[in-house]
């Protein structure tokens, strides 16, 4: 006899613009590395999300806008009509089950490496401010971080077209929106934020400046979808390829505050503390981007099916994305619905290989009752 669910709010349909999603569930987007030395979408990726789409919405894997943006091993991209094409039968196998699926644009800045780059060039970033980290890998193994080149003034409209067009070729692909990868120390972050930002010119200073690439890039997109098919995610409180700014707090509400006025799909907020925060203050919640931004939020980061459910009914969230469970569990919306226990974790090693194992070999768990009996 099934279980009453734990969790009535987050497995309720909810309205997002014209979209209706089945649950308020959202497949965060996961690295996972199996496009590639090509950077090509595959069959293998189709399966792994299609196992998933019980999710109320997919957000596909940060793909990169070009080839200067790469910076890991393996990923996907949207820059050629081939990988178009490639992507148009993934969406297909994920919109077969009713589900909507968007793609995050991605563009790694200085979190890269030369061995990444055309001709051996230098990353780009905002600022020649280097990674203050260990290693990065590269192709050809781990390397030391480099300082990255600040990008002159005229480049930076040219990498805006870069994600217009991004967004453009999403669009013929079949997905339903894209969500902008404002997050993790990336392009976009480095320029939002102090501590990688001391440009002199309009992209550069004050928080009004530093906002304008993200509010550019937006403005892009906007002649290509809807402001409610584009979202934006946003790490206010991470350290993540070594980020974290003495005033995030300040930055951060206006950065959310300027984005409120676009009626976006909506905001992508990594609130949770998972994976550690910079402890440069007390971390931004969702209840303080509540107060200011008037759209759906997401949270994501660490947060359980009990703790989601608390944060749908405070009502600080709308929705709550979920990653390392969607990785070891496909059925995990049927898992949830049912209380179910949860698969053991996927080690760490399957996350980044080029292989079916630890990508679509997860059992659910009525594939585990019949194998125990």
């Amino acid at each position: 006899m099934t279980t009453q669910t734990i969790s009535p709010t987050l497995l309720s349909e909810f309205q997002l613009g014209d979209l209706t999603l089945k649950n308020r569930i959202a497949m965060a987007p996961l690295t996972r590395a199996r496009a590639g030395v090509t950077r090509m979408p595959n069959a293998l990726m189709a399966e792994y999300y299609a196992q998933r789409a019980a999710a109320g919405l997919i957000i596909a894997e940060a793909s990169v806008i070009s080839r200067q943006a790469i910076g890991w091993e393996n990923t996907p991209g949207i820059y050629s009509p081939e990988q178009v094409q490639a992507w148009k039968e993934i969406v297909g196998a994920v919109h077969a089950q009713g589900t909507p699926i968007f793609l995050q644009l991605w563009h790694c800045g200085r979190a890269s490496h030369s061995s990444f780059q055309e001709n051996g060039q230098l990353p780009v970033a905002p600022s020649a401010i280097k990674i203050n980290l260990d290693s990065i890998a590269t192709p050809n193994g781990k390397q030391s971080y480099q300082i990255p080149r600040a990008l002159e003034t005229n480049e930076i409209p040219l990498i805006v077209e870069d994600y217009r067009q991004a967004a453009q070729r999403a669009k013929t692909a079949g997905f339903d929106g894209v969500e902008i990868h404002a997050a993790g120390g990336y392009l976009i972050d480095e320029f939002l934020q102090s501590k990688t930002n001391q440009r002199t010119d309009h992209w550069g200073g004050e928080v009004e400046n530093r906002y304008r690439f993200l509010k550019e890039i937006v403005e892009a997109i906007l002649t290509v979808l809807p402001s409610n098919r584009i979202a934006v995610r946003l790490s206010p409180n991470s350290t993540y390829n070594d980020m974290g700014s003495p005033d995030y707090r300040e930055a951060f509400l206006y950065i959310v505050e300027q984005l409120n006025t676009y009626g976006l799909a909506y905001l992508h907020i990594v609130d949770g503390l998972a994976l550690g925060f910079h402890q440069l203050g007390t971390p931004m919640t969702l209840a303080e981007f509540r107060d200011v931004f008037t759209g759906p939020l997401m949270g994501n980061c660490g947060y359980s099916q009990e703790q989601a459910e608390i944060a749908i009914n405070s009502p600080v969230a709308d929705l709550i994305s979920f990653g390392r469970l969607f990785i070891s569990n496909p059925d995990l919306v049927q898992r949830f619905t049912h209380n179910w226990p949860l698969n053991p974790p996927a080690d760490i090693k399957d996350w980044y290989s080029f292989l079916p194992s630890g990508y679509i070999d997860f059992p659910t768990y009525q594939q585990s009752s019949i194998a125990d009996v």
